[in-house]
């Protein structure tokens, strides 16, 4: 039902999900937007947003969304707001989130980074994804299967990420509902206040015409 009628091609959506159509500032405004108008409190908005931002820290990349929701639902926040938060992992933020989690996991685990950061992301990301598919074939041929490329992905990106991607993530996620709590109490005040004043407004108007129409009716006949 809401599906497109013409399918974009592959490179095109791989495009779309680096370099939105419109823009990533365009993209910022929509959330921007959409955070504004949901209907909910404060407190919950700003607590699904914490969430949201605190889940692309972690590493679980392709289950941000499930995450978050999971997460906003357990602090009762907004669910919504939560999946809009995980906009904040985005190709122009997911290298400094790497570089700054791969460092602080290897130093809180005692451990080394070998390598560059994104030697380590790529290489051993693939690596572990031949090691995947191919010892799956394996198996199913009754052959040995070789788990060391998953092995090194494991302890030298998985887990260091995971370790280190807590401590900047609380940090990100109490600092977006330091920010959005404020603002989002601001725009729901002042929206109220416009939506009143329309109201008093059209109420006026009304109670103007039914004046008239009743003075006029008093009014004496020629």
């Amino acid at each position: 039902m809401f599906k497109r009628r013409d399918r974009l091609p592959l490179w095109q959506s791989l495009l779309h999900a680096v370099w939105p159509r419109g823009g990533w500032r365009r993209a910022a405004l929509y959330v921007k937007h959409r955070l504004r108008r949901l209907p909910d409190t404060p407190q919950k908005i700003s607590r699904g947003i914490c969430v949201g931002v605190f889940v692309t820290f972690t590493p679980f990349y392709g289950f941000h969304f499930v995450i978050a929701a999971a997460l906003a639902w357990i602090v009762r926040g907004n669910v919504m707001a939560a999946l809009l938060g995980t906009f904040f992992g985005n190709p122009l933020t997911y290298v400094p989130i790497a570089v700054v989690s791969l460092n602080l996991g290897h130093w809180m685990l005692g451990t080394e980074l070998r390598g560059a950061v994104d030697e380590n992301l790529f290489s051993k990301l693939a690596g572990a994804g031949d090691d995947m598919f191919w010892n799956a074939w394996h198996a199913l041929r009754g052959e040995a299967v070789d788990w060391s490329a998953l092995r090194v992905f494991w302890n030298d990106v998985f887990w260091p990420w995971l370790v280190g991607g807590l401590v900047p993530g609380v940090f990100a996620g109490l600092a977006a509902y330091t920010l959005a709590m404020p603002l989002i109490t601001a725009y729901q005040k002042r929206r109220r206040g416009l939506i009143k004043a329309k109201l008093d407004a059209i109420r006026a108007r009304a109670a103007e015409k039914a004046a008239a129409k009743k003075a006029a009716g008093r009014m004496p006949a020629d």
